[in-house]
Parts: structure tokens; sequence; C-alpha cells
């Protein structure tokens, strides 16, 4: 057993996954850390991937086209995620409440209205995904070209996100105005800043990118929906955001953390390491948990995250 684990085979095949696995987590996560960054923190991402991976597997099942389903669900998440908008900064309500309210209401609509066009078969449909991108000259490097340019566009543009969303957030004005809402509204809003706009604006990109990170389930790594294909990542990416300090580039490493969780308890399985399944499906929550319990403590977020934000006060 020890052989299978220390095997090249086995340890490409982990490096692999664990970049895929960690793609839709780094679309979510980047997303709540903008809407976080602007006050608004948003615990209802497993309703908006969820919500995604039906708009983008309906996207590309109606067009036959896969970037039509990238469409689909970016606006699909979007769309739901301005419920939470509209109840946390519009109505001032409690954002763990909307968030969860979110999380049922969207995970149910999703497999709702998945049912009421396909009926209940046993075995879903299938939709034309992505397929692999092999990178010229690069994908030809001995051992690596392979386990990290043979991936498909959706892999690549989650990482090239990293550096855009690094500039748009600490080196623009647009970035400035979204953290002076999310530490000091009051103080923005003196300034000229539209308070209420730019935490729109948040819930825009945080549903539309979580909405992306569902897609990329649906349509770029299983080509099908399911009810649970989400599977709790939407939790993992708010761990995420914490564990990677509000900034793209911890977030990053905190996904490809709790990616490596992942692949290796699927690689496990694989090779029928002799341990109860359940405990391996345990562990990328464990280190979820773990890694929470270890930092939570050490970080401090936008001083006005969760808070709403009344301008007659």
């Amino acid at each position: 057993m020890l052989n299978a684990i220390l095997s090249q085979g086995f340890i490409f095949g982990l490096i692999i996954s664990t970049i895929r696995l960690a793609t839709p987590l780094i679309y979510t996560a980047l997303g709540e850390m903008f809407s976080e960054r602007a006050g608004l923190l948003n615990i209802g991402l497993e309703g908006i991937m969820a919500f995604g991976t039906l708009s983008g597997f309906f996207g590309a099942y109606l067009t036959g086209n896969p970037w039509m389903g990238v469409l689909f669900g970016v606006c699909g998440g979007i769309l739901i995620n301005l419920l939470y908008a509209f109840g946390t900064v519009s109505l001032n309500g409690d954002h763990t409440v909307n968030g969860m309210v979110l999380n049922i209401l969207a995970v149910g609509l999703a497999s709702y209205i998945y049912r009421t066009f396909f009926g209940i078969t046993g075995e879903p449909e299938v939709v034309q995904g992505f397929t692999e991108l092999k990178i010229p000259l690069l994908s030809k490097i001995p051992v690596l070209g392979e386990t990290l340019f043979s991936h498909t566009i959706l892999v690549y543009l989650a990482f090239i996100l990293i550096p855009i969303c690094h500039i748009v957030l600490f080196k623009t004005t647009f970035g400035l105005k979204l953290r002076s809402v999310g530490e000091y509204p009051k103080a923005a809003d003196t300034l000229g800043v539209n308070v209420i706009k730019m935490k729109y604006i948040g819930a825009m990109i945080c549903g539309g990118l979580a909405g992306l990170g569902g897609a990329y389930l649906s349509i770029a790594y299983m080509n099908k929906f399911l009810d649970s294909m989400v599977a709790g990542r939407g939790y993992i990416a708010l761990a995420a955001v914490i564990f990677g300090k509000w900034k793209p580039a911890g977030i990053l490493g905190a996904c490809l953390l709790f990616g490596f969780a992942d692949a290796l308890q699927l690689r496990l399985q694989a090779i029928g390491f002799q341990i109860p399944y359940q405990f391996l499906i345990m562990l990328p929550y464990v280190l979820t948990l773990v890694a929470l319990a270890g930092v939570v403590g050490k970080t401090v977020g936008p001083a006005a995250n969760g808070q709403p934000y009344i301008r007659s006060k």
C-alpha cells in the first residue's frame, strides 16, 4: 500500500486532482472576498454554487456551447445573490439569517427546476463541456508539463484571476472604495462614496464568481448536474477566505490546501486504502475546522463586515 502511495502515478494524479478540485473553491472564495471587503458576510455560497451548477448546465444543454454555460452560471449566481443583497443591504436584515435562507432556497430550487424539466431518471443528462487545453511548449516539459499545463481553460482562468483580483482590490480606486465601505462605511459615505451601490456591486461580483465556481462543476468537471455535487464546497470556500486573510494570494494557498485534502481522500479510496471511506470523505472538512481553529483568532477581517449600514444613524 505504501508503495502505491509513493508511486509516480499516484503523486502526479494527486497533483492534477488538487488543481482541478481547488478551481471551484478559488472562484467562489474570490467572490466572497469581494463581498466581505464590501461588508457583506455571505454564508450563502453553497446555495449560489448550487444554482450556478444548474444555470451552467442549462446554458450548455440548451445551446450546446460550454461558454454559454459559463455565461448562464455567472448570471444565475448574480440573480440569486441579489436576493441576499436586497435582504441585507436594502432591508438591513441579519447577514447570517439571509445567507442560510439563500442556501436552503437555492439548493432546493435548483433541484426542483432540474426535476421539472427532466423528471426523475436513473441516469442524469450529460452536456458537452470543456476539454483539456494543452498549453504549447509548456505541456511538453518533462514530468510537470502534463500535471500543470493540461487542464481546461476554466482552470487556467481561475489562476489568472488571482493577480487580477489583487490589482483590482489594492491598486485601483474602485478597490479602495470597496475596502473603505467594508471598513468604515460612514466615513466612506462622508467622502462621497455611494455605500449602497458599492455593497450591491460587491454582492454581484460574489454571485457571479460563485456561480462560475458552481458552473465549473457541471460543465468542466463532471459535465452533468447532480443534487449533491457542490458537497459543502461553499462552506470550505468561506473558510478559505478567512484562512487566506481576505487576500487573493492567501486564498489561493488555502484553496490549494483544501483541494489537496479532497483529492487525497479520493485517491486513497481509489487504491483501496484500508480505512472506512466515511473517514476519508471527512478529511477536507476536518482540515477546514483545524485550519480555522488555528488561525481565526490571529486574523482580522474588515471592521464593518456583517454589520448593516443605516445612513440616518
